[in-house]
């Protein structure tokens, strides 16, 4: 058997590329004494990929050569650690690759993914987008009934659990996402209450135009122009959540600062930023009320599923061109 792996061969400048990863063959491991040999079966890709082969962010940097790191669902084929079996389920920072050896302990510390679960699901809205959602807007941003709360990138797989969380919550939600076909996703599929498409439309006027009053949470995972919009239009005492910024992840040089931040003054708002990895000793408490709104229909999930571990490189960078319908992930392998 061989170990088919994507390196990082350089740092990304600008969009990424191909070029930026190379493709290799090597020897599948055999796990030492406490380490679990782990086949690959979905890859989830995620925008904070970007940040990690760039450089240091909330955990270092990819090393040159080094496996690309992401977030995976596999199965165990060998178990030198007594917690795991052989056929067993396990999820963790696996990386591009067929098979991983891990180990508690560890970055890529194996945990064991929920019985009776579809494995898109607990890779999607009870994985770590669905967790995310939940804590960076109920511990966060705090709405209350009868608030507005505003989501950029709300066709993504975090934005649209948080607006239709908002709704569970008795809020008003308002989606900005490009395209009217996601828009007209968002209303009729999501329940949000309106939508704006930045691509054709004034999202500083819109906003104007649905949010009379301001805009008590806007939740944001664009950064850039729509922030900036957003924060002109901030209602008193409104707060930003700040939880990603694609919008500028592959720009080639540092963007300017946002122009009205001066409104978080005159309307004494806050401006914060999470890492969902503060909130995993809670994680139990985040998917037991996700899982009961999915059972209940309260929330819906999406995910796009891309095929073949050496579309790697394209499955993410669909996260960036705007291609992906709801949480993007990439089956690798069937589970036997």
């Amino acid at each position: 058997m061989k170990n088919r792996q994507w390196l990082l061969e350089r740092r990304p400048q600008g969009m990424i590329s191909a070029a930026d990863f190379r493709w290799v063959e090597s020897e599948v491991p055999a796990p030492a004494e406490g380490e679990v040999l782990v086949k690959n079966l979905w890859l989830s890709c995620d925008p904070t990929q970007r940040g990690w082969i760039a450089g240091d962010t909330y955990l270092p940097a990819v090393k040159l050569g080094a496996v690309v790191r992401s977030f995976a669902v596999g199965q165990v084929v060998e178990s030198r650690d007594a917690k795991f079996v052989k056929g067993q389920l396990v999820q963790g920072l696996f990386g591009w690759q067929d098979y991983a050896c891990v180990k508690a302990g560890t970055e890529s510390a194996p945990g064991r993914v929920p019985e009776g679960v579809p494995i898109e699901t607990a890779m999607s809205a009870l994985g770590l987008t669905g967790q995310t959602a939940y804590f960076g807007l109920l511990e966060v941003g705090r709405p209350q009934p009868g608030e507005t709360v505003v989501v950029s990138g709300a066709a993504g797989a975090t934005g649209s659990v948080v607006g239709q969380i908002a709704k569970i919550k008795g809020c008003r939600a308002i989606g900005i996402a490009g395209g009217a076909d996601k828009c007209q996703k968002l209303v009729s599929e999501y329940g949000f209450d309106a939508a704006i498409d930045y691509k054709s439309e004034d999202v500083g006027k819109r906003l104007r135009e649905l949010c009379p009053k301001g805009i008590d949470v806007f939740f944001d995972n664009v950064g850039g122009e729509i922030l900036d919009a957003a924060l002109a239009r901030l209602a008193r005492r409104g707060r930003v959540v700040l939880c990603g910024a694609i919008a500028r992840y592959n720009d080639s040089a540092p963007a300017p600062g946002p122009k009205n931040y001066v409104n978080l003054v005159v309307q004494r708002g806050r401006m914060e930023g999470f890492i969902i990895l503060d909130f995993m000793p809670r994680a139990a408490e985040a998917v037991a009320a996700l899982a009961g709104w999915l059972n209940d229909g309260k929330i819906k999930d999406a995910v796009d599923v891309q095929h073949g571990l050496e579309n790697a490189p394209a499955t993410l960078l669909r996260l960036f061109k705007g291609e992906n319908r709801g949480k993007q992930l990439l089956q690798i392998a069937d589970a036997q």
